[in-house]
């Protein structure tokens, strides 16, 4: 946590009351503004018996000299995690569309590409190498990680998704991504760089601005 700097402590205020607060009066002022419809409010909006703050807790990276932490945000019942969801459902499909040719689901589809690969380009001197990027979901900023979102529906030319339009998923996006906010050793915090490894959306932003 004090290597990245992408975490800062609250202290013992428990921060999920106004989160709670907070997330319901966004979102029923962008269903009032018409940026939502009264269904997608009813879908993402925040049932304050239902939630509860993320927490933090580690994952031993057991293949890596060292065995070094790999930090885990668990928000299944945090106040932005249905809006997470909702967004990762409209955004993986436009992803996976324009990345299709660069992404490796499986092993098997590995192997037939390295095949494929081989046949036409392998020669003497080719070199394979495995490329990490070290703490990716704390080091994207949050900004930067929200702009490159709309640099690839830019790209792709849409002007709205499953009935929202961009710069909806835009604001809601640039939301989750400043708000999230966890418990750790009776402690709380709030996560300023980057997005929570366990959050939906966090996945396509860091592909997208990776």
């Amino acid at each position: 946590m004090e290597k990245t700097k992408a975490y800062k402590c609250l202290g013992t205020t428990d921060p999920l009351p106004d989160l709670i607060q907070r997330t319901n009066k966004y979102l029923l002022d962008l269903g009032l503004a018409k940026w939502i419809t009264q269904n997608q409010y009813e879908t993402i909006c925040v049932n304050s018996n239902e939630v509860e703050l993320a927490h933090l807790y580690y994952l031993p990276k057991v293949y890596k000299p060292g065995t070094p932490l790999r930090p885990i945000i668990s928000g299944l019942k945090n106040p932005t995690v249905k809006i997470s969801k909702f967004l990762d459902e409209l955004l993986r499909p436009p992803f996976d569309k324009m990345a299709f040719k660069t992404t490796v689901t499986s092993g098997f589809e590995l192997f037939k590409q390295l095949k494929r690969w081989c046949s036409n380009n392998m020669c003497q001197e080719t070199t394979f190498c495995i490329i990490d990027v070290v703490d990716l979901y704390t080091m994207v900023p949050q900004i930067e990680g929200v702009l490159s979102l709309r640099k690839m529906l830019n790209y792709l030319k849409l002007k709205q998704i499953g009935g929202l339009k961009i710069e909806t998923i835009i604001r809601l996006s640039r939301f989750v991504m400043q708000n999230n906010y966890f418990s750790y050793n009776g402690q709380y915090y709030h996560q300023i760089q980057g997005g929570a490894m366990g959050s939906p959306l966090t996945l396509i932003v860091a592909n997208c601005y990776d």
